[in-house]
């Protein structure tokens, strides 16, 4: 069989070659082309494109490369009718992959969308277009199933890849990694995520700092990304007494007492690890007005999202201000009523996401239906 699968940035690139992998134990003859990254490349994907060429993020971004991004859709459309695959699997990336899906629906291709948009947040009225030209939808989160079964969409839950992930790291040894980043043995550690987007750090990580001299019996530790440039932290960290490690997120998540934790997919993984979190997101004042126009859910963390209730606090905008944070904080490390409750709701959590297996689940979910054409 031929396949055609399209990953438009970093995570993505990982689940696809992930769900490649898979895909691979049981066609023994398949083929793969698309667009993504260096772990896809890895698998034995033959790429149109790399997802750096393609990741424009925001509507100003989007606006100013405009010619660039029809152009590499014009491209992706030509290499899928020259390449004849026997289906096109999109993951995520909806902007660039909604349009892709419209046209490979068009002239007969089977499509399977991997990886839902939040769809269910704020833009419903794109069901339509997922009924009209997805052939199948395999979700990650478990309301994303019933959310689309309610629109007649043929959906699958398959799991949550990031505990395929987690369950491939392992458990991290403290004192290697203590070592590693010149970090102390008696304080405890507390966790800075700000986000893997420059716009995010820019505005989360200087709120969470705050929290630095606040707390001068712990030690706190930023969680950077290797794609955003060192000199960014360094300058934001400027006259702070806080640690920097680098790609080394589960490992300093492992080894922490709390952690506040930029709103994202990060929250999930925070969840997974059993470290009490503080959500925290703060937008501009227009994005934030429009968002808050628009999005139809409660809660904008991944882990209360799941439980369909506050498991963990969420401070947006206004209220993530350095007197709420430190409240927060100090309950995280110092209420031992608060802290069981929440670790009995992470095992909740656990329990709802399901076990590992989510690719190969995909995986047996798409053969299957390239089977019964």
């Amino acid at each position: 069989m031929r396949y055609y699968i399209i990953a438009g940035e970093a995570s993505g690139d990982l689940h696809a070659s992930n769900l490649v992998a898979e895909i691979k134990k049981k066609d023994k003859k398949a083929e793969f082309r698309g667009c993504g990254g260096d772990l896809m490349k890895a698998q034995g994907v033959s790429l149109l494109k790399h997802y750096r060429t393609m990741a424009y993020m925001g509507f100003v971004e989007v606006a100013v490369n405009l010619r660039k991004v029809l152009r590499n859709i014009a491209q992706c459309k030509k290499d899928i009718v020259g390449f004849q695959p026997d289906v096109v699997i999109l993951v995520d990336y909806p902007g660039f992959n909604f349009r892709i899906a419209d046209f490979a629906h068009a002239k007969g291709f089977k499509v399977v969308y991997y990886i839902s948009p939040q769809l269910w947040a704020w833009k419903r009225r794109r069901v339509k277009k997922v009924k009209r030209s997805v052939d199948k939808m395999l979700v990650i989160l478990p309301f994303e199933e019933e959310f689309y079964k309610h629109y007649g969409v043929d959906v699958t839950y398959v799991g949550n890849p990031l505990l395929d992930e987690m369950a491939k790291f392992g458990t991290a040894n403290r004192s290697i990694f203590l070592r590693r980043n010149s970090l102390g043995e008696k304080r405890e550690i507390i966790a800075l995520l700000p986000g893997s987007r420059k716009q995010e750090v820019k505005r989360m990580l200087p709120v969470m700092l705050k929290m630095v001299p606040r707390f001068p019996d712990y030690q706190f530790v930023v969680a950077g990304v290797s794609s955003l440039d060192k000199d960014l932290y360094k300058d934001i960290m400027s006259n702070t007494d806080a640690f920097f490690v680098e790609n080394q997120t589960y490992e300093l998540l492992q080894n922490s007492s709390a952690a506040l934790v930029t709103s994202g997919t990060a929250t999930l993984e925070t969840a997974l690890l059993t470290v009490p979190e503080v959500v925290c997101y703060k937008a501009t004042g227009f994005s934030y007005r429009l968002a808050k126009s628009m999005i139809k859910v409660k809660f904008i963390s991944l882990v209360n999202l799941v439980m369909d209730k506050e498991v963990v606090k969420e401070l947006i905008q206004g209220d993530l201000n350095e007197e709420n944070l430190v409240a927060e904080l100090e309950s995280l490390l110092h209420n031992s009523k608060h802290q069981r409750r929440l670790l009995e709701d992470y095992d909740e959590l656990r329990d709802r996401l399901g076990n590992a297996g989510a690719s190969e689940k995909a995986a047996d979910a798409i053969c299957n239906a390239l089977r019964k054409r």
